[in-house]
């Protein structure tokens, strides 16, 4: 790349160049209005069709509905864009009534309003086309690189697949993008510090960055870039030459930390509070939440099986995570295990998954108490459990459970016999909202008054002597969550019909609650969604899209969706990433040779502008790397669409001679001063480049449509055709 700039000093060239920008931004205008327009139909084209549901609407349109009735239930996502998609659902008068049961059922005879439901990720797509051309307009870049970039974007298959359907993908890159144009916008005004136009860019950084993180938790990335950036920034602040004191230093640090992480997170916080007040009817996700959590949704199930439990009830009690049943019968235990060692030999004490009458225990006081008296049994209580089937009470000791020898055996011993060791306490889980142990709402522990240990079972099964049953004993660390148990029924009482006659009251858990439960619970699930499936694909093919997903098919007609990136674009655009890391690079062993091939403008901007889209896209991909759970193509989006960002840097280094100077705001100490302009010349070499590579972005784009959009039905000789890598496996191909 020539280093040659042209410096504007006289009052005539000042003039000249300020007619020069007054040209340049009515080009910039009429670039940005016609890839926007471009970006409308590309994805606009046939959105009513398929008239079925495909691939994960079968999720989130159903999710949608869920709010428009109000039931709850749970994902791993945050909420904002199912909200935004129940909001364009309210907005259409549909009130949830369809279920989205499975892909390929027509939304025509359910009578779904899909097509307004598909145009709000869609128009969000157009939008984040404009902002991909404004990010590159806002870093400097030549009206030619920016049309680039944002053609690429437009041109992709992926994007266009993904981001006319009922997902979330559209919403997250829609305010990934408008996180990176607002902190470009806010780092143009650093020589204003402090100003009016500073503090709107910092703010809406954090605002779009927060929606980002409640779109997915995966905007986990962009707050990862922006903080990168940020740490960046106050370093250079801290520099001694840089003339700030430390308390004009700190006045930098706090205004970030407020802007950047108070505000999103009470953004990020606010959508969960809307979340719950709309969700406040019992529904499918009930079961994934604590008892004490479904206790405050209205018309819940567990409000109709609650019942306060009283001294000398007999009980079932079902452990919370393998939901056995704690059992015992007449067997007992070897007297010697496989590995020599001894048991009690005494009667066994075992969990079942299936309850019967061997499955009940009677509740004993350790005080005097009156049978007859109904005496609630609360937290912190002593009692004694008595098997009922053989007038037996619980015990452990201290000899080794069968599987487990750091645990306790569990077992019973005759009425009366070793009373100090058959004493147990009731440790609640939810004892500040009322300590009245309660069945199905309050899930308990029971810790061994004399050893403490907890009682505990596992899924591994007890030998044949055991009939299979699982194995109880008792557990030393016994604070772990996996020690909580549910009384599950009262023997002789029909809680629904009892309950039924009372008005009950709904549970009462605090907001912050809530959000913590449901917090861990996302997190939890989502590290534990390892299932294999047929699409599923790993991070280090997807920049060479070695793999699609299959959305959609109609056998009939042979038409099918199958989500590919645009082989020409991902392929430059990877090239562009490496091509990137080796100028950084070799710009490194240069300097360590004094030597300096790149003029300091143009070095300044390839590392800051490049730099950073280089930071997103590392940032966007390679964690995937270390996830456990299962990855789909459509992961790699974001780091997709920074990586386009990246090419337009790689492509003004290489074909456009210079750069425009300045791009940002200036500080008071030049407002009585000209400012000096530095102009880019594009190259008749660089509208060639452009043009071959939009060309090729075209061609394959118009090339995979069918498989895109799905509008046409291709012979198995075409589909095959198709097939850009052997790895793609459509349908209706020839084997």
């Amino acid at each position: 790349m020539s280093p040659q700039l042209t410096v504007v000093e006289t009052p005539k060239q000042y003039i000249k160049s300020k007619a020069s920008q007054l040209r340049q931004e009515t080009y910039h205008g009429i670039a940005l209005t016609t890839v926007t327009v471009m970006a409308f139909f590309i994805t606009f084209y046939k959105i009513w069709y398929p008239a079925q549901v495909v691939f994960d609407e079968v999720h989130f349109g159903k999710f949608a509905g869920f709010y428009l009735k109000r039931s709850y239930f749970f994902d791993v996502h945050p909420p904002l864009a199912k909200l935004m998609i129940a909001g364009a659902g309210y907005l259409l008068d549909y009130d949830g009534h369809y279920n989205f049961d499975k892909i390929g059922e027509s939304y025509i005879e359910n009578d779904v309003p899909y097509i307004g439901l598909r145009a709000l990720p869609a128009m969000l797509n157009v939008f984040s086309a404009s902002f991909m051309y404004s990010i590159m307009k806002q870093s400097g870049y030549s009206v030619v690189t920016c049309t680039l970039v944002a053609g690429m974007y437009i041109l992709d298959n992926s994007l266009v697949a993904q981001h006319r359907l009922i997902l979330l993908d559209s919403m997250l890159i829609f305010y990934m993008l408008g996180t990176i144009y607002a902190y470009i916008r806010f780092h143009k005004q650093r020589h204003r510090a402090f100003s009016m136009g500073w503090w709107s860019w910092l703010i809406l950084s954090g605002v779009m960055m927060a929606m980002t993180l409640s779109v997915k938790m995966v905007g986990l990335f962009i707050v990862a870039t922006v903080g990168v950036s940020v740490l960046v920034d106050l370093w250079g602040l801290l520099d001694l030459q840089r003339g700030l004191s430390m308390g004009q230093f700190m006045k930098h640090f706090l205004a970030r930390a407020f802007a950047l992480i108070i505000i999103p997170a009470a953004i990020y916080t606010f959508w969960f509070y809307i979340h719950f007040v709309i969700l406040d009817h019992s529904g499918p996700g009930d079961a994934m939440m604590s008892p004490l959590f479904q206790s405050t949704l209205k018309s819940s199930p567990l409000l109709m099986k609650t019942l306060d439990i009283h001294y000398y009830d007999s009980i079932s009690i079902m452990h919370k995570d393998t939901s056995a049943y704690l059992h015992s019968h007449n067997l007992t235990y070897p007297l010697r295990y496989p590995d020599g060692r001894i048991s009690s030999q005494g009667q066994q004490v075992t969990g079942i998954k299936a309850p019967n009458e061997n499955s009940y225990w009677r509740i004993k006081p350790t005080k005097e108490i009156a049978a007859d008296t109904k005496i609630p049994v609360r937290h912190g209580d002593v009692i004694q459990l008595e098997h009922i089937g053989t007038g037996t009470n619980l015990l452990t000791h201290n000899v080794a459970s069968t599987h487990m020898p750091t645990n306790q055996e569990v077992r019973t011993v005759p009425l009366g016999e070793r009373n100090e060791e058959t004493l147990f306490v009731v440790y609640l889980s939810e004892h500040e909202s009322g300590n009245v142990w309660q069945t199905h709402r309050k899930p308990f522990r029971l810790l061994h008054k004399s050893t403490a240990v907890a009682i505990w079972t596992h899924q591994k099964p007890l030998p044949d002597w055991g009939l299979g049953h699982q194995e109880v004993n008792g557990n030393k660390k016994n604070s772990e969550s996996s020690n909580y148990w549910i009384a599950d029924e009262i023997l002789g009482l029909n809680a629904t019909e009892i309950n039924s006659k009372k008005k009950g009251e709904l549970g009462h858990l605090p907001f912050w609650r809530k959000f913590a439960e449901l917090q861990l619970k996302m997190l939890s699930h989502n590290s534990r969604l390892t299932k294999p499936h047929p699409y599923q694909t790993y991070p280090y093919q997807w920049p060479l899209m070695l793999r699609g997903i299959s959305y959609w098919t109609n056998t009939a007609t042979k038409e099918q969706i199958y989500m590919t990136g645009n082989v020409a674009g991902w392929w430059l655009s990877i090239t562009c990433v490496f091509f990137f890391a080796g100028l950084l690079i070799l710009d490194a062993l240069a300097k360590r040779r004094n030597y300096e091939p790149i003029l300091s403008a143009v070095h300044h901007r390839l590392t800051q502008s490049g730099g950073f889209f280089f930071l997103t896209f590392a940032l966007h991909y390679f964690p995937f790397y270390i996830m456990g759970r299962t990855l789909f193509l459509h992961h790699y989006l974001p780091a997709v669409t920074a990586s386009y960002l990246l090419l337009g840097t790689v492509f003004q280094y290489i074909f456009v001679d210079g750069i425009d100077l300045p791009i940002s705001s200036c500080g008071s100490i030049s407002k009585h001063k000209k400012e000096t302009f530095i102009t880019a010349r594009p190259s008749f070499k660089s509208y060639i480049a452009a043009i071959i590579i939009i060309t090729m972005q075209l061609s394959v784009f118009i090339f995979l449509s069918p498989i895109t959009y799905g509008t046409q039905g291709l012979t198995s000789e075409e589909v095959t055709r198709h097939k850009v890598l052997k790895s793609w496996d459509l349908a209706f191909e020839n084997k």
